[in-house]
């Protein structure tokens, strides 16, 4: 098992390595097409024609949402960047914190019976801490539904420990804060649920 968190992790440099690169060339292009977009470029010379017939339609659904949000269509690159290194990064992140669950579960298991039940405790926190936090940033997102496939799970998991504290913290303004009073009363609990298991 060592030998593969070992190769996982050089698996994670290499990704690093690789989402990098294409992050650059990726700048370039979206360079390259707000300069065609905005006419700082000649529309007429080949860049510009090469752009319009081969970029543009992959920047079209970008382009659309831009646009039905308010935005100027040449900003659509800029935004087509954004997502890609935001998705890059949360894909980094997803993937190195699996890579340290896994660890952690190799780690606890080799201590027996009590290591296990003391991983799958500290896996469950990890799991409601998580969802409150995907809870949180979701919000923040327009029109995201929470029975969407995707965000299902974080209200599922979340609202047991939400919904009684709603009753008992009022709001502040328009502001919900039972989300990160949530947050501190589970990072309490975790502490005594694995100190007591230690």
């Amino acid at each position: 098992m060592p030998t593969f968190l070992a190769a996982l992790g050089a698996v994670l440099a290499l990704l690093r390595t690789v989402l990098f690169a294409l992050a650059v060339v990726l700048a370039v292009v979206c360079l390259v097409d707000w300069l065609v977009r905005t006419r700082r470029l000649s529309p007429f010379g080949p860049v510009a024609r090469f752009f319009r017939a081969r970029v543009d339609p992959l920047m079209m659904p970008v382009e659309r949402r831009v646009v039905a949000a308010g935005g100027m269509p040449t900003s659509a690159p800029w935004w087509a960047l954004a997502a890609v290194v935001i998705g890059g990064i949360v894909f980094i992140t997803l993937i190195q914190y699996l890579a340290d669950v896994l660890a952690r579960g190799v780690f606890y298991a080799s201590r027996g019976p009590s290591g296990i039940v003391f991983f799958l405790a500290w896996l469950a926190f990890r799991v409601l801490g998580l969802a409150i936090i995907v809870r949180v940033l979701l919000s923040w997102i327009p029109g995201v539904s929470p029975y969407s496939r995707w965000a299902r799970w974080a209200f599922v998991l979340s609202e047991p420990i939400l919904r009684p504290l709603r009753q008992v913290i009022p709001t502040i303004g328009m502001i919900d804060i039972t989300p990160i009073v949530a947050y501190f009363l589970l990072q309490l609990v975790e502490r005594f649920v694995l100190g007591a298991l230690a």
